[in-house]
């Protein structure tokens, strides 16, 4: 979660980006934010989190669904 999250902050001042690509560059600028990326990660943990391990498939459907639409 937190590489995931990260990654995305990081990267988020290029994600539409198709320049050069450098491993030159500031990890953590101004320009960093999270994106709708870490939204639907942070989603889909609280989902698997609410229904716990002995979910049906159908649970674990409805429960992320539901917490990406909110």
């Amino acid at each position: 979660m937190y590489g995931a999250i990260l990654g995305d902050i990081i990267g988020s001042p290029f994600e539409f980006d198709r320049g050069d690509k450098t491993k030159d560059f500031e990890l953590f600028t101004k320009r960093c934010e999270f994106t709708d990326d870490s939204v639907m990660t942070v989603a889909v943990a609280e989902a698997l989190i609410a229904v716990g391990p002995d979910a049906s498939k159908k649970e674990i459907e409805e429960a992320v669904i539901a917490n990406m639409q909110d």
